[in-house]
């Protein structure tokens, strides 16, 4: 079994290229909406059933968007035969890291973030002032973090989403030896 770890920053279409992977058969699932992650308070620990939204000003430094490293050891245990994509970011992402035969990790430039941000439909994270300032503020950052961990980096700006999953796909062949 091959797990990928198929990131980015918000709105550089992991969801939407998680989409299209199944669509084409795949195992893929989305970290956020599969129920891998969650916010959880920072001080405590504690799980935050009910975010408000909008979020309120501060809220973002206080309580973080985190990933179950027992939910992504279950699918370990559940994909064992076929390749499998977790679509997703987290900030505590390291304390799963180890689970994942590979990452890749999708960067799109400030304008399109900014666009796609403040036009999508699917999800409305971004769209409050506070969150599009967290995104923002990391998504310069994405390359570079993500070239340390030996991540594949797929620009995900102005390629329509067919050839963004297409690269994905081969970025894991090549991988994987051409298998």
């Amino acid at each position: 079994m091959t797990l990928v770890w198929l990131t980015g920053n918000s709105g550089t279409g992991k969801s939407t290229v998680c989409g299209v992977l199944r669509e084409r058969g795949h195992i893929a699932l989305d970290a956020d909406e599969d129920g891998f992650s969650h916010w959880i308070d920072r001080a405590n620990g504690d799980i935050v059933r009910d975010p408000p939204y909008p979020v309120p000003r501060g809220w973002l430094d206080r309580y973080g968007w985190v990933i179950v490293r027992e939910r992504v050891e279950a699918l370990v245990e559940e994909s064992r035969s076929r390749i499998a994509f977790l679509c997703g970011s987290a900030e505590n992402e390291a304390d799963v890291r180890d689970l994942f035969d590979f990452i890749v990790c999708l960067v799109i430039d400030e304008h399109t973030l900014r666009h796609r941000l403040a036009t999508r439909t699917t999800n409305p994270f971004g769209q409050h002032p506070e969150e599009l300032a967290a995104a923002l503020k990391w998504n310069p950052r994405m390359r570079e973090i993500y070239e340390s961990h030996g991540a594949t980096i797929i620009d995900a700006a102005s390629k329509p989403v067919t050839e963004v999953v297409d690269s994905v796909l081969d970025a894991v062949r090549e991988l994987r030896g051409g298998a």
